[in-house]
């Protein structure tokens, strides 16, 4: 039977953030909070915010990206708030952050509906999303309709800590795997699933084996049948909040198909046979994947 699992391994190795990298992504994080913090001193002389990271930086998942550039999120949580009186908008709160980080870098911030982006061109980007604290809830500040409303990412990074605790640490690297695949494939066949999607599918349907490639294989295999005929996941956390209601009906179908297409050469391996020669080679051309190491 083929054993692909330290093939899988260097791949992985190559998708993971390298130590530099993740020094690299820290220091420009500090510098961004030391900006806000500035800025909410020393114009809006309000108490100053609290910074938690947030999303696959903080889960452990992050990946090295075929267009060059990382992303990672970092949660501004406001201190000034107060549950008596009306809160500022969250266009508001949006320019604040605009404001605090204009200059900063060469590229000028990104209002966006749900957080304010700051560029390092070609390098990566940083994600500043803005919550409140309401009776114990935090809310986003998330500009259009819906306004304030309920978000904890937060528990989500702890659920997602817990269960790599309970599952080893396999369940990282196919987290991982999977979302260097759906990188790949966005370029190919268009927009993918987030990473946080991916996640939870990887969470809810996996499957441990001694190897990596047949974790990848079987985990692969249950996504297809948990997401066929209906696509339709939740928040693990808040199971009010559905993940895939932003989806499009075409990238839903992209996703029940391509999993399975592309992932099937890897099958064969859960069987006591050897792959034919043209499933060995489009494995190989998945663990072959170019990638920038910057």
């Amino acid at each position: 039977m083929a054993n692909l699992h330290s093939e899988f391994i260097t791949f992985h190795d190559r998708v993971a953030l390298s130590t530099g990298k993740r020094k690299s992504l820290r220091m420009a994080r500090n510098a961004i909070r030391e900006r806000i913090r500035k800025y909410f001193r020393e114009n809006l002389k309000v108490t100053l915010p609290r910074f938690l990271g947030q999303g696959s930086y903080s889960m452990g998942t992050i990946a090295n990206p075929l267009d060059g550039e990382f992303d990672i999120d970092d949660g501004v949580y406001l201190q000034h708030l107060d549950d008596n009186r009306e809160w500022p908008t969250p266009d508001t709160i949006h320019r604040w952050l605009v404001k605090a980080t204009d200059g900063h870098t060469n590229e000028k911030p990104l209002d966006k509906r749900t957080c304010v982006r700051v560029r390092y061109a070609g390098q990566y980007h940083v994600d500043l999303p803005s919550y409140g604290q309401l009776n114990g809830e935090y809310l986003l500040a998330e500009k259009g309709v819906k306004g304030w409303h309920r978000s904890d990412p937060l528990s989500l990074t702890v659920w997602f800590r817990e269960q790599v605790k309970a599952q080893g640490e396999q369940l990282r690297r196919v987290v991982r795997y999977l979302k260097a695949w759906a990188d790949f494939q966005s370029g190919r066949r268009g927009r993918m699933p987030s990473g946080l999607i991916l996640t939870v599918l990887a969470v809810q349907k996996f499957k441990a084996d001694e190897r990596d490639d047949v974790s990848l294989s079987n985990t692969a295999t249950a996504i297809f049948y948990a997401v066929n005929p209906i696509f339709c996941v939740y928040n693990p956390v808040d199971l009010t909040e559905e993940l895939t209601s932003r989806l499009t009906d075409e990238q839903k179908a992209r996703f029940r198909i391509w999993p399975f297409v592309v992932l099937k050469p890897l099958m064969p391996m859960t069987r006591k046979n050897h792959p034919s020669s043209g499933e060995a080679n489009s494995v190989t051309v998945f663990l072959a994947l170019k990638r920038p190491l910057r």
